[in-house]
């Protein structure tokens, strides 16, 4: 028997998954984040679970990790010393940015700061060198190496920079200059991290792409101490198999890849619930879902359309407002379109200036964690919510491993919110509760409503530790018919993981009207765009005939500022491909705008290939090994508040792993899984289906809404 382990770090929890190819057994764990040194829990993880199963890890073949390192080095702004080489002239391109205000009418308005530092010393932290390529790529001024050289050693003994940013003009269109700076470091400063432009994100506008390169920069030297680090733990302890790294395009990375690149595993963790739940709606033939996930710090949301994730390829991290467009740093990478908000179940409750109510984005974390986890906390937060309102057992969390303790939690919010508002104990717990409820549904109507998606036509995946307790409010203010509820949904991400192939997005900018382009050239861009994406697959190990492309162009009408996706037919025939452009691109515009205009000149921007290995295969119903398995399906009864009695009443609660499939019973009622726990609402019904998973149907009427 071989195995796969799935390891998915959150800001408070790690959660691990061990699957078995032939059987389809599975194993589960979760345990707390140590965030002075992440890769502690992966490895402490490691062999809790597989001692618990008596394996050992020379029996486990494919180790896939994700991680929110990079976002979270971001936010705390822990990444290294960074400097930045730059074309003379350009230094405060970073500082410039898009020349937009998030907020026209705030006088006091923040901004992100750039992670590398423009100073008016001599040595500033943005060298400038004199060279320039103009828009064609044709070189004006020959690159002078030797100042290269002396910038460089400048900026190491005046600010001992451990990165480098190398972001030139135009180097999309020509990145001759970049490659020979890159290729002169690597000599004669071999301990220097070197970030290229041309290699991180060769698009145009030089913001966006000065801004990733940065970003790459600062983040480059910790991702590789940190994957050196699971790699050393993981081979003492006698495995020898491969790693793989989610990257945040849905697709997995070899660890020297992410190390090469490392902005693009910012969005890993998410990204792998997202294509669980993706899976899980092929499973069910549900092509329109929500993925619906709240761990411990944030909660993601994520469309899933016709049975496929949105794509885009920008994102905003670190915002200073949140939901406010221009106020975070910018991304340029491939990554699953979903919304993320400081929603969790360690965000912290307090009342602010104005005397309301407000809970997240401050979240205790792991470390000291909610005032329940009695670690040192005094704050309160979701989890302590509740708990006083009697949706957690305190002593049930994580199936009686952790204890968390009532009186804490009761201090907090008295302390913290219900005092200070004149509410008694459940009134603040509620309110809590409720807050986060409608900050949810607030963010994702917002999202979906950019996406002219209607939620009352799909069905919503709720996972993660935290999202099954609040799933059927969320959905009721959304008016979602169905809510999914999967085994093992605490750590659904971890499962995700597993069944992610190995994936590379190759990307350029080249900008050409179609009138000016032949069928020839056409074919030489995807080619050499295709040989890119491709090899670093078979750098994996992947066969060639095994490798699926799939290519999208940007286009625009000549003269726009901004441009429309085009998915290409899935063909092998490219050069018949080439006279079917015009049209393609005209329906694409047209669903977007409503309109076309046919006789307008039509221009390519960028050129994208994805090119992805096979689907690694998952059993649809696999059985969960779990020392939590009973006979008895109905646990107890335990009083939980419910707001339509406006009191506690008292409710069943069940056993998620005893519930044999074909099982029915209604809300209100509560059902725990050594992970997570769902609370069915007055008014919810569930059905126990074929593969374990819990169907919630709502009902909508004058009574509920």
């Amino acid at each position: 028997m071989t195995f796969k382990l799935g390891i998915d770090i959150g800001g408070t929890f790690t959660d691990f998954a061990l699957f078995e190819d032939r059987t389809g057994y599975v194993a589960i764990h979760k345990q707390l984040t140590t965030p002075h040194e992440p890769s502690e829990s992966v490895l402490d993880g490691t062999r809790n679970i597989l001692a618990a199963q008596d394996l050992s890890l020379t029996q486990v073949d494919t180790v896939v990790h994700g991680t929110t390192l990079v976002t979270n080095a971001l936010i705390e702004r822990k990444g290294c010393v960074t400097g930045m080489l730059t074309t003379a002239g350009f230094r405060d391109v970073l500082d410039i940015a898009e020349s937009t205000r998030h907020d026209s009418y705030d006088w006091h308005v923040r901004l992100q700061q750039p992670l590398i530092s423009r100073d008016i010393l001599p040595a500033a932290m943005r060298y400038e060198i004199h060279e320039r390529v103009d828009h064609r790529g044709v070189v004006i001024q020959p690159l002078d190496i030797e100042e290269v050289r002396t910038g460089v050693a400048a900026l190491i003994k005046e600010f001992q920079i451990e990165s480098l940013a190398v972001c030139l003009l135009h180097s999309y269109q020509n990145p001759s200059h970049e490659k020979r700076i890159k290729d002169l470091l690597a000599d004669e400063f071999p301990a220097l991290y070197v970030s290229s432009s041309a290699e991180v994100f060769p698009f145009m506008r030089e913001y966006e792409r000065f801004t990733t390169t940065s970003i790459n920069a600062y983040v480059q030297p910790l991702v590789d101490r940190y994957l050196s680090r699971i790699e050393e733990g993981l081979e003492q302890q006698g495995f020898s198999g491969d790693l793989y790294i989610m990257s945040s395009n849905a697709g997995t990375l070899i660890p020297d890849i992410a190390r090469r690149l490392p902005v693009r595993i910012m969005e890993s963790g998410p990204t792998a619930g997202a294509l669980m739940a993706s899976h899980l709606g092929e499973t069910l033939s549900l092509p329109n879902l929500l993925s619906y996930d709240t761990g411990g710090t944030t909660s993601k949301g994520c469309l899933i359309h016709d049975g496929k994730l949105r794509k885009r390829y920008e994102m905003e991290t670190a915002q200073v407002h949140e939901f406010k467009k221009g106020s975070g740093l910018v991304v340029k990478t491939p990554v699953v379109d979903m919304i993320e908000i400081g929603a969790g179940g360690g965000s912290i409750a307090e009342v602010d200036d104005r005397g309301l109510l407000r809970v997240g984005p401050r979240s205790s974390g792991a470390d000291p964690g909610p005032a329940c986890y009695g670690r040192g906390g005094n704050d309160p937060t979701l989890t302590d919510a509740d708990l006083i309102l009697g949706y957690l057992d305190a002593d049930f969390f994580l199936g009686g491993s952790m204890q968390l303790h009532q009186p804490a939690a009761e201090i907090a919010i008295t302390k913290s919110v219900g005092s200070p508002l004149g509410l008694d104990l459940t009134a603040a717990a509620w309110g809590i509760h409720e807050t986060i409820n409608e900050n949810c549904a607030r963010a994702f109507r917002m999202h979906a409503s950019e996406r002219m998606v209607d939620y009352r036509n799909c069905s919503m995946v709720a996972f993660g530790g935290s999202a099954p307790i609040r799933a059927t409010r969320v959905a009721r203010k959304l008016r979602i018919p169905r809510v999914i509820v999967p085994l093992g949904a605490g750590v659904f991400s971890a499962f995700g993981l597993l069944i992610s192939p190995l994936s590379f997005d190759a990307l350029r900018s080249h900008r050409v009207t179609l009138d000016a382009l032949s069928p020839q050239r056409f074919l030489d861009e995807y080619q050499s765009l295709s040989d890119e994406a491709q090899g670093f697959l078979t750098q994996a190990g992947v066969a060639e005939s095994d490798v699926r492309l799939t290519r999208r162009l940007d286009m625009r009408y000549e003269g726009q500022g901004f441009e429309v996706e085009v998915v290409l037919p899935d063909t092998t025939d490219l050069g018949a491909l080439f006279g079917e452009l015009p049209k393609l691109f005209s329906d694409t515009y047209a669903r977007v705008f409503s309109m076309s205009f046919i006789e307008q000149p039509v221009e390519i921007v960028n050129w994208k290939v994805e090119a992805r290995g096979p689907n690694p295969e998952m059993k649809r119903a696999f059985r969960l090994r779990s020392e939590n398995t009973a006979s008895n399906e109905l646990k107890g009864h335990r009083m939980a508040y419910f707001p339509e009695q406006s009191s506690y009443e008292r409710c069943p609660v069940y056993n998620r792993y005893a519930l044999q499939p074909n099982s029915t019973f209604s809300g209100p009622a509560i059902i725990e899984e050594r992970e997570s726990t769902c609370v069915l609402g007055m008014h919810d019904s569930v059905n126990v289906d074929e593969h374990h998973n819990l169907i919630i149907n709502l009902t909508y009427g004058k009574e509920n809404g």
